[in-house]
């Protein structure tokens, strides 16, 4: 019997670029998913930033939780699957995009470190903090979003889109309790963390921004 019809036919994705059965377009993955959960999970970083998302909450009065995780929800899944088709439409590149979210992230680290307001609040748009900077870029960020489309270049888009919706679960329960964790941290310990974080937000958008424009 020729060896070739005991072999799954493989199919050659141009998309993606990688080898893959047909059996994969349909198949989740467990330990894809948990490595695409942990990466995305570390790249967002709802942890570090629970500082600025006291500090958003100070300036705005609350936290619209599910605004920012649908805003968000909406870029990181249309990323998945329109990203490069978006980018290439503007004539854009991921480079570009990724310059463009790191000088908004550097603005908003310099108003952690240096208490200062630069990112100015329209009076009549009350709630647009939830959506800018925090959606996009501090959840949703070029970081996440170029991220994804690597993660998409390995991984199945099923165990992508799985682990994308799991840290989406875990962001929509750190906004929810930002007002519980403001009374833990207390506000010495809130002042204390929005420097430092906003150093290391500094780090983060200087990193993104030599890598993709130097």
């Amino acid at each position: 019997m020729d060896n070739s019809k005991n072999k799954t036919r493989q199919i050659w994705d141009t998309r993606n670029s990688r080898i893959f059965t047909p059996c994969m377009e349909t198949h989740v993955s467990f330990k894809e998913i948990f490595s695409v959960t942990l990466i995305l999970f570390s790249v967002i970083d709802i942890i570090g930033s629970i500082p600025f998302i006291i500090l958003i909450r100070q300036r705005e009065g609350r936290i619209h939780a599910e605004k920012a995780t649908l805003i968000s929800a909406v870029l990181m899944v249309g990323f998945l699957f329109l990203g490069l088709s978006i980018l290439k439409l503007f004539g854009l590149d991921v480079a570009s995009f990724a310059v463009a979210g790191s000088i908004v992230i550097f603005i908003v680290a310099m108003e952690m470190i240096l208490g200062i307001t630069l990112i100015k609040d329209d009076p009549d748009a009350k709630g647009t903090g939830s959506v800018v900077p925090l959606a996009f870029p501090l959840i949703a960020g070029a970081g996440t979003l170029t991220t994804i489309l690597s993660l998409r270049a390995v991984y199945h888009e099923v165990n992508v889109l799985i682990g994308i919706l799991l840290n989406l679960v875990i962001v929509y329960g750190v906004l929810r309790s930002s007002s519980w964790l403001e009374r833990v941290i207390g506000k010495s310990g809130f002042a204390v963390l929005r420097r430092v974080f906003g150093v290391i937000l500094l780090a983060i958008a200087v990193k993104i921004f030599k890598t993709n424009a130097l």
